[in-house]
């Protein structure tokens, strides 16, 4: 991982994979939804269970999504940075970093608020871009000052993870044993209900809040680490070798995190060092696969329909809160829609929300019309 690679490309088993995540997020759970109240097909129901977060301790395929495009933020790093940091720009890099991070805090803001201004106490500020905007920030940043030795990214990845752990097993909220991990007697959830600005999301619990920032910084890391691999020579690793690389390394990491949720349990809401083990290794694996299937076989066509959504992800993130695809899906559907018996005509309504969605992304692609932050 030391010596990088010569030029940067873009992968499009990346835009895939991004798509693939966003899929569920922007109109694949409600097709699931539907198709299951239309069928009541006894594996559908086994879908639709693991597209619902865990409430607390626990794991299931949606607390991937997150942690998912957090790692993809990382793996896209050396391939953004490399090269000006290669020319000495570190300054101007640096800046570029800084600068995407506030973007991607204040567009949380205006995701949660609205342009608006509510009040303090009626204001959220915490948010899923706003972590994503801080904890890619920090890791970009720790990759900015370890690119000639990026082995030092695993130290830090090393310590961030202990360092929560340590955190949440000897602090606690006043009242509460030490290492107390329920909602409202963590370290976590108390510091967030002293120092985070505004409303949480849980009243006395967000779990997009501060202190959790810390353990997301290594989602990222991990994922800095997949595209250091990735961009390597191919005259050092083939692509069959890198494929093969992110499949151990995520059997490792599964192994590793499930080990440690022995006594530190998964949990997304407080963002636990195991967490961050296991779902980085749930995205090593799913890159792999993605990776091998698209960039090394060569077949494109299994991730175009996702990497038209991936390219341009935060537009369609942003854009499902402020526009109403669902009233125009109703405008060109709604007529077969009603035709048709109640739970057919649901999901015609349901696939033809995602259409028209995907149909806006193919357009702007086409038009080369991307929101890029």
């Amino acid at each position: 991982m030391d010596t990088p690679a010569p030029k940067s490309e873009r992968l499009l088993s990346l835009d895939a994979l991004r798509g693939f995540d966003l899929f569920w997020i922007i109109g694949g759970h409600a097709v699931i939804t539907a198709l299951l109240k239309l069928t009541d097909w006894t594996w559908l129901a086994v879908v639709h269970e693991q597209l619902e977060h865990v409430p607390w301790n626990g794991f299931q395929f949606e607390d991937l999504i997150f942690p998912l495009f957090l790692f993809m933020a990382g793996v896209s790093t050396p391939f953004a940075l490399s090269r000006r940091l290669g020319e000495g720009a570190r300054g101007e890099v640096i800046r570029k970093v800084l600068l995407r991070g506030i973007i991607l805090v204040l567009l949380g803001i205006i995701y949660n608020n609205g342009l608006q201004w509510k009040g303090l106490d009626n204001m959220r500020f915490a948010s899923v871009l706003g972590r994503i905007g801080l904890a890619g920030m920090c890791a970009q940043l720790l990759f900015v000052f370890s690119f000639e030795q990026p082995r030092r990214l695993w130290y830090w990845l090393v310590g961030v993870l202990l360092a929560y752990w340590a955190v949440l097993s000897f602090g606690h909220a006043p009242g509460f044993a030490a290492g107390d991990l329920t909602m409202e007697g963590n370290f976590t959830s108390y510091v967030d209900r002293l120092l985070l600005p505004g409303k949480l999301h849980r009243k006395i619990h967000d779990p997009e809040g501060l202190l959790a920032i810390l353990p997301a910084i290594g989602n990222a890391l991990l994922g800095i680490q997949a595209g250091l691999w990735l961009r390597r020579p191919d005259s050092e690793a083939s692509g069959h070798r890198k494929a093969a690389g992110l499949a151990i390394a995520g059997a490792a990491l599964l192994l590793a995190g499930g080990l440690w949720s022995m006594v530190f349990p998964l949990n997304k809401n407080l963002w636990t060092s195991s967490f961050v083990l296991w779902t980085g290794g749930w995205s090593a694996l799913l890159l792999s696969l993605f990776y091998w299937v698209i960039d090394v076989q060569g077949v494109r066509r299994f991730g175009a329909f996702f990497a038209v959504i991936g390219m341009n992800s935060v537009l369609i993130y942003m854009a499902g809160k402020f526009i109403n695809f669902d009233y125009t899906a109703r405008a060109l559907f709604g007529g077969v829609a009603n035709a048709l018996p109640a739970g057919w005509g649901a999901l015609v309504l349901a696939i033809g929300v995602l259409a028209v969605e995907w149909l806006l992304l193919w357009f702007l692609k086409e038009k080369k019309v991307f929101l890029r932050v």
